[in-house]
C-alpha cells in the first residue's frame, strides 16, 4: 500500500463516517506532536489533504479543527511527560542515540527562547515534537508549557487545516 492509496482511503472513510472525523485528524495531530513517533507518520501531508477535503466536501470544520487542536496538545504533553520522568536518559533511546547535541542545543534554545520556544517550535517540522520532550528534560514548569502548548496547537490546527477549507471555496 503506498502513501496515496492510504491518503485515499482515510479521506474516503472520514467521507463516509463523517463523526469519526474529530477523532481520526486528532489521532493525526498526535502522532504529529508525539516525540519519535512523528517521524514515522507522515501526518502533516494528511491533514493538508483532510483540509482540502473539508472544503470539497461540506464537513464542519470546526470539530475536525478541535480534534487536531487536542490531539497535538496530548502528543505534547505525553512527549513533555517521558522527557520530565526520564531526563537526559531518552538520549540513550534511538533515534536520539545518534543526535546526542541535541540536549546541548536544547538547553541553549530554552535558556534563549523559554516558553515562547515552545510556541514556536509546532511550527516547525523536525522541532514540533522535539521540544516538548526537551521541555519535560529541562523541567520547563508545566504551567507555562501547557499554556504555551495549548494556544500552539490551536493555532497550527487552524494553520494546517484552514487553507485547503479557503482553496477549495474559491470560484472556479
Amino acid at each position: 500500500m503506498n502513501f496515496d492509496s492510504l491518503t485515499t482511503m482515510l479521506i474516503d472513510f472520514i467521507q463516509s463516517h463523517q463523526s469519526w472525523g474529530p477523532f481520526i485528524v486528532g489521532a493525526l495531530a498526535f502522532a504529529e506532536s508525539l516525540a519519535v513517533v512523528s517521524l514515522l507518520v507522515p501526518s502533516t501531508v494528511l491533514l493538508l489533504g483532510l483540509g482540502a477535503l473539508l472544503g470539497a466536501s461540506g464537513l464542519e470544520f470546526w470539530p475536525i479543527w478541535l480534534g487536531a487542536a487536542v490531539g497535538a496538545t496530548l502528543g505534547d504533553w505525553l512527549s513533555y511527560i517521558i522527557g520530565y520522568r526520564f531526563k537526559h536518559a531518552v538520549f540513550d533511546v534511538w533515534p536520539l542515540s545518534s543526535h546526542k547535541h541535541l540536549g546541548d542545543r536544547g538547553e541553549r534554545f530554552f535558556a534563549r527562547w523559554g516558553v515562547w520556544g515552545v510556541f514556536l517550535g509546532r511550527f516547525i517540522g523536525p522541532m514540533r515534537a522535539v521540544v516538548p520532550l526537551l521541555a519535560g528534560i529541562f523541567a520547563m514548569p508545566m504551567l507555562l508549557f501547557q499554556t504555551a502548548t495549548i494556544a500552539s496547537a490551536f493555532v497550527w490546527a487552524f494553520v494546517v487545516l484552514a487553507p485547503g477549507v479557503g482553496l477549495t471555496a474559491l470560484p472556479q
